[in-house]
């Protein structure tokens, strides 16, 4: 491990395209490719554009109001924003679940890379492809941020110009351009019982699939620590976030559902199969040839963006833990190009760990871990909202003028406030999918661990260092505010 000493920031390598590319495409990936015609099978097309517009509203203002303390102070982890507007226990809790997040992630994308290239090669063992994915995004990541940066750019182009020629190709059908049919008007959308199959708790039933698929986007606040000018290029970024929600998702899913019927069986198991994947369902009734293969490269490049941008995500997370004084100091070692590389190794070493109890018993310990994680980015969102509602208070409160703000985030307070309790809503509204004639404790249970494994390291490192919530007056806006 080579590290220089003298380097004790990490590197602002992250151009402008790097950031506007990388927040564009971290909203793409298998919960669209894939999970979306399950979302649709269950909701209707009316239910899933409804869950995924309010879900795609929230996500907006989260953003902006994330935008508006990058813009302003730009560091590495969204967590030290609740370490410094609120208490610095809420930002242990909050910067040690985020990083458990995504290490899990990480080895759910491990496991998934290896399916896909069975896809291609079903005789060739899943553990080669598992390492070799592993050593590409630990490279990527190894080399320097803007390595990183540009890998994520391509990654990110492909995503985008599938979607792209996806809609394209979907309207030029819907409209009977291309396919060799007549206009499909509305006739799917009104298929079955129409478009809210399944009523309130269908809906209800998918905004946490929803959710998951927009988890991601908040790597906008993670790039802010090595952007190069951040009060330029993150609010650039951020007002494009409206159109591609709109765009990627609300026409996506609007196009599927008139392209075909909620009651296909084939969409019930779309996101594990790439071959039904609504979007190769759409490409093979155009007439294009190789849909599914072509599908299944972009669902790869997908799962490597997700593995590449989690890796980065989380080291840069438990960087900034340590440097907040919240994690271990051996974190804060950087190499000459300015990375990480303890934290870089400790993540890959856990997604290893995890990834490899599927391969112990019934790989229930792996499952364990992945539906753990799966709360951890809701959580996440909450403490967000929260940090974006405390900043604005405590500056207001030090009497700066919001004018100065790089960036200002629109409809505060209603922004932040709405987002903090639809998030609330989509936790504690998923128990209902563990009721019915027998409740299934062990699924309950597996799924939640994470809440109380979050409020233990919060009351923990509370009682511990008898932390208090900071008085609106006595909030650090300074430190790492660049002027």
């Amino acid at each position: 491990m080579s590290n220089n000493t003298e380097q004790l920031e990490l590197s602002r390598g992250l151009k402008s395209r790097h950031i506007t590319m990388i927040s564009l495409g971290g909203t793409i990936g298998t919960g669209l490719l894939l999970a979306s015609g399950n979302s649709i099978a269950q909701a209707g097309p009316g239910g899933a554009l409804l869950a995924y517009a309010l879900i795609g509203v929230m996500v907006y203002f989260l953003m902006t109001g994330l935008g508006e303390m990058s813009a302003y102070m730009p560091v590495s982890s969204t967590s030290t924003y609740a370490t410094r507007f609120i208490d610095p226990s809420l930002g242990f809790a909050l910067g040690w679940n985020y990083w458990y997040n995504w290490a899990v992630t990480i080895a759910a994308e491990v496991a998934a890379v290896a399916l896909v290239m069975k896809y291609w090669f079903p005789d060739t063992p899943s553990y080669i492809w598992s390492a070799a994915f592993l050593i590409i995004i630990f490279l990527l990541n190894y080399l320097s941020v803007n390595t990183f940066g540009e890998s994520e750019y391509w990654f990110a182009f492909i995503k985008v110009a599938t979607i792209i020629i996806f809609l394209i190709v979907s309207f030029l059908m819907i409209f009977g351009i291309i396919g060799g049919k007549a206009p499909v008007g509305f006739t799917n959308f009104f298929e079955g019982d129409g478009p809210f199959h399944g009523g309130f708790f269908a809906i209800l039933g998918i905004f946490l699939a929803a959710g998951f698929s927009f988890q991601g986007t908040e790597l906008l606040g993670a790039t802010a620590g090595e952007a190069k000018d951040p009060e330029k290029t993150i609010p650039k970024a951020v007002k494009s976030i409206f159109w591609r929600i709109l765009l990627f998702y609300i026409l996506a899913l609007f196009a599927i559902g008139l392209l075909l019927p909620y009651t296909d069986p084939r969409l019930v198991n779309a996101d594990d199969n790439v071959a039904i994947s609504p979007f190769t369902l759409v490409f093979e009734n155009a007439g294009i040839a190789f849909a599914a293969t072509l599908m299944n490269a972009v669902v790869l490049t997908a799962i490597l963006s997700a593995g590449n941008s989690g890796l980065y995500a989380s080291s840069r997370t438990l960087w900034q833990l340590a440097k907040d004084g919240l994690a271990p100091k051996i974190f804060l070692k950087l190499n000459r190009k300015g990375v990480p590389v303890a934290a870089l190794v400790l993540t890959v070493l856990v997604a290893c760990l995890a990834f490899l109890t599927s391969f112990f018993g019934t790989g229930e310990v792996y499952m364990w871990l992945l539906s753990s994680s799966g709360m951890c980015g809701f959580i996440a969102w909450i403490g967000m909202a929260a940090s974006h509602y405390r900043f604005r208070r405590a500056y207001i409160a030090q009497g700066k003028d919001l004018n100065d703000l790089p960036y200002r985030s629109g409809w505060y307070p209603f922004g932040p406030i709405f987002a903090f309790i639809l998030c609330a809503i989509i936790l504690v509204g998923q128990v209902q999918d563990f009721m019915g004639g027998d409740i299934d404790w062990v699924g309950m249970t597996v799924s939640y661990i994470s809440v109380p494994i979050f409020l233990l390291l919060w009351i923990g490192y509370k009682v511990k260092h008898k932390t208090k919530v900071y008085k609106l007056q006595d909030v650090d806006l300074e430190t790492d505010h660049r002027q």
